[in-house]
C-alpha cells in the first residue's frame, strides 16, 4: 500500500473532530433562538431557560408553541450530548412538522450549528452523539427507546392515553424532561387531566390575545366567522365539552359519589 493510501485509510479510522461548543449559546438557549432568527416572546424566553422536568404548554393556534419547542430540542441536542430527543404526535406527519421546524432552525444557525453525522427523513444524528427522532403514534414502534433525555409530545390533547402511558417510563432512568404542547380538545384524556390535576408541572397558558403577532381585530373577526365554541377552544384555550357529548363534563362529575363502589371494577372517584 502506498503512503498516500495509508494516510487515507488512517483518516477514515479517526472520528471527526467535534467542534467546540459556542459558550454563549451553550449557556443560554435564548441566544441560540436569536441566532436562528427568532426573537422570543417573554414566555418563550422563560421556557428556553427553564430546566423544569415537566412542562405543559396550553396555547392558542399560531402562538409559537412549536417554534419554542423546536429551539428547546435543538439546544438539547447541541449542548447536552449525548442527548436523545424524541418527538411524538398523533401521526407521523404531525411529528414531521415539528421535526421540519428543528431542521429549519438548524439551517438558520449556519456555522453555529454542529455538523451532522447522519440525516434521514425522521432522524438527525449530531457529531457529538446526540439524536433527534420523530415518531408516529404507534405504541409498538416506540417501546424500544430508552435513555430519553427530552420527550416532546406535540398536539398532546389528541394523543391516545395508552400511548402516553407507554412513553412515560422512557424517562424513569434517564431523568429526562417531558414537554406537552397542544390546544385543548375537550375535557377528556391525559392532557386535560395533567393540566387540571397533574402534579409537578410547569404550566404555561397563552391565548390568542396574548400573542403579539395576532391582532385583536383579526381575532374578533375569527370569532364571528367560526363561532364561540370553536373560538373558545382554538384561541382562548378553553376545555369545552365536545360536540358529540350527550352529557356535559360538569353533569357527569356532579353525579359521581365517592361512597358508591363501581359496578364493573376500578375504583371510586
Amino acid at each position: 500500500m502506498s503512503l498516500r493510501a495509508e494516510v487515507r485509510a488512517l483518516k477514515r479510522r479517526i472520528p471527526p473532530r467535534v467542534p467546540v461548543a459556542d459558550p454563549l449559546m451553550a449557556r443560554d438557549a435564548v441566544e441560540l433562538a436569536r441566532r436562528a432568527g427568532v426573537d422570543p416572546d417573554p414566555w418563550q424566553a422563560d421556557l428556553l431557560r427553564s430546566r423544569d422536568p415537566q412542562m405543559i404548554l396550553l396555547c392558542s393556534r399560531q402562538a409559537g408553541k412549536s417554534t419554542v419547542t423546536s429551539m428547546i430540542a435543538l439546544h438539547e441536542a447541541q449542548y447536552r450530548p449525548p442527548a436523545l430527543v424524541l418527538i411524538l404526535s398523533p401521526s407521523l406527519r404531525q411529528s414531521g412538522e415539528l421535526f421540519a421546524k428543528i431542521r429549519a432552525a438548524r439551517r438558520s444557525l449556519g456555522a453555529d450549528a454542529l455538523p451532522l453525522s447522519r440525516e434521514t427523513a425522521d432522524t438527525l444524528e449530531v457529531v457529538n452523539g446526540s439524536r433527534i427522532v420523530c415518531l408516529p403514534s404507534s405504541e409498538a414502534t416506540i417501546r424500544g427507546f430508552s435513555g430519553v433525555t427530552l420527550l416532546i409530545v406535540d398536539e398532546a390533547s389528541r394523543v391516545p392515553d395508552p400511548l402516553y402511558q407507554a412513553v412515560r417510563p422512557m424517562l424513569a432512568v434517564s431523568g429526562g424532561r417531558l414537554v406537552l404542547l397542544s390546544t385543548p380538545f375537550g375535557k377528556r384524556g391525559f392532557f386535560h387531566h395533567e393540566w387540571t390535576e397533574g402534579q409537578g408541572w410547569k404550566r404555561v397558558k397563552i391565548t390568542g390575545y396574548d400573542c403579539p403577532r395576532i391582532s385583536p381585530e383579526w381575532l374578533d373577526a375569527e370569532r364571528a366567522a367560526i363561532g364561540d365554541w370553536w373560538f373558545g377552544q382554538e384561541y382562548l384555550c378553553e376545555f369545552v365539552d365536545t360536540t358529540d357529548q350527550v352529557f356535559g363534563y360538569e353533569y357527569v362529575m356532579g353525579a359521581v359519589d365517592p361512597d358508591v363502589a363501581p359496578l364493573f371494577g376500578g375504583t371510586a372517584a
